[in-house]
């Protein structure tokens, strides 16, 4: 018998803590859940005056707030796929290849999120001032590509490091060529370390506030910059709809990764040696 089975007071204080807890996690997507649908809901009533669908209609039909929507779903998709195209090939040398300074590299990539943006945001607007990149697509993609360098190089260069080389020598040895053992060994066996590094950089661009408005106000509004003004112009209703539409891809694609990122894959991703 367990020391909480034979101690009461053990089980009352393990119920509290999990009640706790979960209400810490769930009572704010309770809260704009209910404010999404509620009419009116003020202090000191428990429960809202009444139940609708108008709010969801309201941030459908606002132009601001749709167009923000769609801008999310422009970049995030767009970033994610530069980062695979810029950072996978350098992620497969980093894994591959012993070269001068490989060492500083890594550290540099992985320091760039060491430190508080704002202040590289800042440097990067001068600078985009210059070449005229300020309020442009080219300019709001190149600064969520800064978000997402350290887990797409990071983490593919760890899955790439962890296929076994002797099954790339034995693919060899039976006649196949340099990109046919890549392409039906290696990168197979890479993939679901890529896949994880492709959601969490688009998750970082998808989330990404402070550059974004600063290069791309007033001109491109995201969905994270929109809720800036969102709960200053608009009834609290509208933005917990605003809110739980951020919310959403996130959730989906952490559920369809999630043996990925409980197996392992994630942490594997800040191991290299």
């Amino acid at each position: 018998m367990s020391s909480t089975t034979r101690n009461p007071g053990g089980r009352i204080l393990t119920t509290v803590l999990i009640v706790l807890v979960a209400g810490f996690i769930l009572g704010p997507l309770i809260w704009l859940g209910m404010h999404a649908f509620a009419t009116r809901w003020r202090y000191p009533n428990l429960l809202p005056e009444g139940w609708t669908l108008d709010w969801w209609r309201v941030v459908f039909a606002e132009p601001e707030l749709f167009g923000a929507m769609q801008n999310t779903l422009f970049f995030a998709p767009v970033t994610v796929l530069l980062s695979a195209l810029i950072c996978l090939p350098a992620a497969y040398a980093f894994s591959r290849f012993n070269f001068p300074g490989r060492r500083i590299f890594l550290i540099g990539l992985f320091a760039t999120n060491a430190f508080p943006k704002m202040g590289l945001f800042v440097a990067m607007a001068t600078v985009f001032y210059g070449l005229n990149l300020m309020e442009t697509a080219l300019g709001i993609v190149i600064v969520h590509l800064i978000g997402t360098v350290v887990f797409m190089t990071w983490i593919p260069a760890a899955a790439f490091s962890s296929v076994p080389r002797s099954l790339e020598e034995a693919a060899r040895d039976a006649g196949a060529g340099k990109l046919r053992v890549f392409l039906t060994v290696t990168l197979p066996l890479a993939m679901p370390g890529i896949l994880v590094a492709c959601v969490m950089s688009f998750l970082a661009s998808f989330d990404e506030a402070q550059g974004t408005y600063l290069v791309g106000a007033p001109s491109y509004m995201t969905m994270p910059t929109e809720m800036y003004s969102l709960v200053l112009n608009y009834p609290k209703q509208v933005a917990a709809v605003f809110a739980i539409l951020l919310s959403i891809p996130s959730v989906v694609l952490l559920l369809l990764t999630r043996r990925y990122i409980m197996g392992g894959q994630l942490a594997e991703g800040f191991q290299i040696r």
